[in-house]
């Protein structure tokens, strides 16, 4: 096993449930516009990217500045009001993340989030300082670009083989690549696992909790194995 000493997380997904509150958001946000309505399976393809780059992916053809900036508008009007109770933690995510911190881990977020609505939910849950370090799609640059986790590495002081991006999109995972680092996939989230197998995760897990088991961590809701 890798002596990673960092821990990576992409949030919606990934430690929250939140998928189906985006893929509503964005299909009220089209419906308002007058945009063509799109399945669930492509809307949750765009899932880790910023918003605006989920936007122009989903809508190519639109160019319309106007538009896109009240589509912009509506899909976070209508996420913040589902969001007024924070959407809830995959189980077993709040026991792992506590077993990272006590194994010593460092544990971050990169997150195709605004900061206002990372810090919004991380709020919401109490965390507000409990990771080491936190980047966003708006204040840096849109996932697959490696960007923030050159940002992340550099403010913990970690090289790229040190440190571990957990995620559940392929952008999560090309992130990791072009910065040099392992993945693990989580095969709940936005995307399938055969989609996420052909980024070359180190693993996919079905569940949050077999992370503990994989990095050798004991948890309260996983026993450890020895392989």
């Amino acid at each position: 096993m890798t002596d990673y000493r960092l821990l990576i997380f992409d949030w919606d997904g990934t430690l929250v449930d939140s998928i189906g509150r985006i893929v509503e958001s964005m299909r009220v946000a089209a419906a308002a516009c007058d945009l063509e309505p799109l399945g669930d399976s492509t809307i949750k393809g765009i899932i880790g990217l910023g918003l605006p780059e989920a936007i122009r992916t989903l809508y190519p053809d639109q160019h319309d500045a106007g538009l896109l900036e009240r589509f912009r508008h509506l899909y976070s009007e209508h996420y913040l009001a589902l969001e007024s109770e924070p959407s809830p933690l995959y189980a077993g995510v709040a026991e792992a993340l506590e077993a990272f911190r006590g194994a010593g881990y460092r544990l971050a977020v990169a997150t195709g989030k605004t900061r206002q609505g990372l810090d919004r939910v991380l709020a919401g849950h109490g965390w507000q300082e409990y990771f080491d370090v936190s980047r966003c799609a708006d204040e840096t640059a849109s996932k697959p670009d490696p960007r923030m986790l050159h940002e992340i590495l550099a403010h913990c002081r970690v090289s790229p083989e040190q440190a571990l991006m957990v995620g559940d999109s392929s952008f999560d995972l090309q992130m990791a690549r072009h910065a040099g680092m392992d993945a693990v996939a989580v095969s709940y989230g936005a995307q399938s696992p055969e989609t996420l197998r052909l980024h070359g995760p180190q693993l996919v897990i079905d569940e949050f909790g077999e992370l503990c088991t994989w990095l050798g961590v004991r948890s309260t809701r996983n026993v450890v194995v020895e392989g």
